[in-house]
């Protein structure tokens, strides 16, 4: 337990600090933390009600009772604090709260670093001392790497029904350690470089899976205490495995016990409506003008990543911040000073962010779900943009998605979907996003979307996930779409782990892992994603067979790696390829093979480039291009 001086844990400097928004260990001070006074253990309460009439500490220690242990107001922003003799970790609490108008609020602890188990809703008094880490090494490798010049293959994660437990619970629920000793197999197998965990933070509303938080400080009791979860990152760490939270700073739950109305009054969102409420969504809005509020959400992203050591976060529904009129009809949204959309609190909270957190923390990463044409979402730190170090490229994933659905005799009429995304490629660090969003809401599947019977569906699948690897830009998948789970995702049952047992299933599965050991195998699939010297097409133009062909390059010039896509169920025979230049062309794979699941297709080994023209190329190859085939050669 980490001893502390009660009467000075909030300080005139604290205050200050938090009132111009810029106390980065505001987390420290506010919430409840274990500390001893005069010799005596307790634990001392902080919270910040600046409009409260009055607050009380209730809770297990004291029955609950409403007016046994009022809490003191200091004289500054509002903060309101008290030392409790004897409460110890593990204790359940709230602050109740009599607003202006005499109505008593019972809500939980803003700052609280562990909560009761849904559906009740106390906070839990918790010690993140003492947690033995053992990523160190991983910590000081991490901070020197250039992360766009690094593999990122991302595996996109929702622990609830990853897998369900055999315990025969209702919830079935694994515990973060437990999980830790699966998601640590799977990730190692598969080849990942990183898994993006959805639904940390406490939320009410399994169905809302994480995005609608009411504890932005504590990890969800779901799975288990905040140490367990170190426990989770500090095993994914010693594999080798980069953790990305998903995190929402963009809206929170408006349930009685969260931050709305806090103390009364709207501290944590913006007082107008028009400016505080998502009408589509029912949650309400950080007013991000307000420096406290800053504060709130910039603290909260460093509290992440120097007590559970998380590398990054993928900021949820960027643009909805960025836009006052997002989702909003005339008269529900209000103009900025200049009578534009654009949100200038929003814009200036995250150049304050990535410029605090990217600018002390080199190698932790910020990654924007923004889906708009924005400019410079993605800059170093300084620069004129947003600050993020990745976007995801949203326009790619609707184009991929809509092309691969279509039957394949009208793909050579929407040729220009698969080749788009390449004419913007180097305004933005793109990731390409496969995320749960895709999978929901009666969108299918990803392989239910392919068009076919079965064994094509899986076909065009392996041929799309072999475009993704190849294109430039990092790569995320949700679970489920590396071995072709047909159904929907849920957040109420495990993913359909049994598919693997059927032939096209697991040849999916294996066909990823070949993808995945490629990606990081070789620099050029990695090296240069925003720059054309990383790419090069050989062929876009061939809209007629719907084939492309294309090279991915990195410094060396060595081990460049060709790329030729089938997009229709015909072979095409004697298909000439352009190529770079002369030399021995070696296969690496073939998505058409049967161990994938393909019906075969015979492909050579190597072919030597032949001094025929092809496509503006002085040197060119010719093989049989199997059905729905992808080949990936290295030179």
């Amino acid at each position: 337990m980490a001893e502390t001086d009660a009467m000075v844990f909030i300080s005139d400097v604290d205050q200050y600090l938090f009132a111009q928004g810029t106390h980065y260990d505001i987390y420290k001070k506010l919430g409840a933390h274990l500390s001893c006074e005069d010799g005596v253990k307790g634990t001392f309460f902080a919270v910040w009600a600046p409009n409260a009439k009055a607050v009380h500490v209730i809770g297990s220690f004291n029955d609950w009772n409403e007016t046994s242990h009022p809490m003191e107001r200091r004289e500054g922003v509002g903060i309101w604090t008290l030392f409790v003799p004897g409460v110890e970790e593990g204790t359940q609490y709230k602050y109740l709260i009599t607003a202006y108008d005499g109505r008593k609020l019972y809500k939980a602890d803003p700052f609280a670093n562990q909560a009761q188990f849904r559906p009740d809703t106390a906070s839990v008094v918790a010690d993140l001392s003492g947690f033995v880490w053992k990523d160190e090494k991983w910590l000081s490798e991490r901070d020197q790497k250039d992360m766009n010049k690094e593999p990122m293959a991302i595996y996109e994660c929702h622990i609830g029904s990853f897998m369900k437990h055999p315990d025969g619970t209702e919830d079935g629920f694994y515990n973060y350690r437990e999980f830790a000793d699966k998601m640590v197999a799977y990730l190692k197998e598969m080849k990942y470089t990183h898994v993006e965990l959805m639904g940390i933070a406490e939320h009410p509303f399994d169905g809302s899976w994480g995005y609608q938080v009411t504890g932005y400080y504590a990890p969800t009791a779901r799975y288990g205490a905040p140490k367990d979860f170190m426990y989770l990152v500090n095993e994914l760490h010693k594999a080798g495995v980069g953790v990305i939270l998903d995190w929402v700073p963009a809206h929170f739950a408006t349930d009685a016990h969260g931050l709305s109305e806090f103390d009364g009054r709207c501290i944590f969102e913006h007082p107008d409506p028009r400016l505080g409420e998502h009408p589509d969504w029912g949650t309400k809005i950080f007013n991000f003008g307000k420096p406290e509020v800053k504060n709130f959400l910039i603290a909260n992203v460093l509290f992440w990543l120097r007590e559970f050591h998380i590398d990054g976060i993928r900021v949820d529904a960027v643009a909805s911040m960025l836009y006052l009129d997002y989702g909003k009809k005339d008269g529900q949204w209000v103009a900025n000073k200049y009578g534009g959309n654009e949100n200038l609190d929003a814009i200036d909270f995250f150049k304050h962010l990535n410029s605090v957190v990217r600018g002390t923390y080199h190698g932790f990463i910020t990654i924007a779900e923004e889906s708009t044409a924005w400019p410079n979402v993605t800059c170093d730190v300084g620069g004129e943009g947003l600050g993020f170090s990745f976007k995801w490229n949203m326009g790619w994933m609707h184009d991929f998605c809509e092309y691969m659905k279509l039957d394949p005799l009208y793909r050579k009429g929407n040729h220009y979907a698969l080749t788009f995304a390449m004419s913007y490629n180097e305004s933005e660090n793109y990731i390409l996003p496969l995320s749960h969003d895709e999978v929901v809401h009666l969108k299918c599947s990803m392989v239910n979307k392919m068009p076919g019977y079965q064994v094509d569906k899986y076909a065009n699948l392996r041929v799309g996930y072999t475009y993704m690897f190849g294109h430039c830009g990092k790569k995320l998948l949700f679970m489920g779409q590396d071995f072709g789970q047909e159904r929907e995702w849920s957040e109420a049952r495990e993913l359909d782990w049994f598919m693997l047992e059927e032939k096209c299933n697991k040849g999916l599965h294996d066909y990823v892992k070949e993808l995945l050991t490629l990606y990081r195998k070789y620099p050029a699939l990695y090296e240069f994603d925003n720059s054309w010297e990383g790419f090069e097409w050989m062929n876009a133009d061939d809209a007629d067979n719907s084939v492309y062909s294309f090279v991915r390059k990195d410094s060396t010039g060595r081990n460049r790696l060709l790329f030729v896509l089938n997009m229709t169920p015909m072979t095409r025979e004697s298909y000439r390829v352009a190529v770079p230049g002369k030399g021995t062309y070696k296969l690496l794979l073939n998505s058409a093979e049967e161990k994938f699941g393909g019906l075969g297709g015979e492909i050579p080994a190597q072919l030597m480039a032949e001094k025929k023209e092809c496509h503006y190329k002085e040197y060119s190859i010719c093989f049989d291009l199997p059905p729905y085939a992808a080949a990936v050669f290295v030179f």
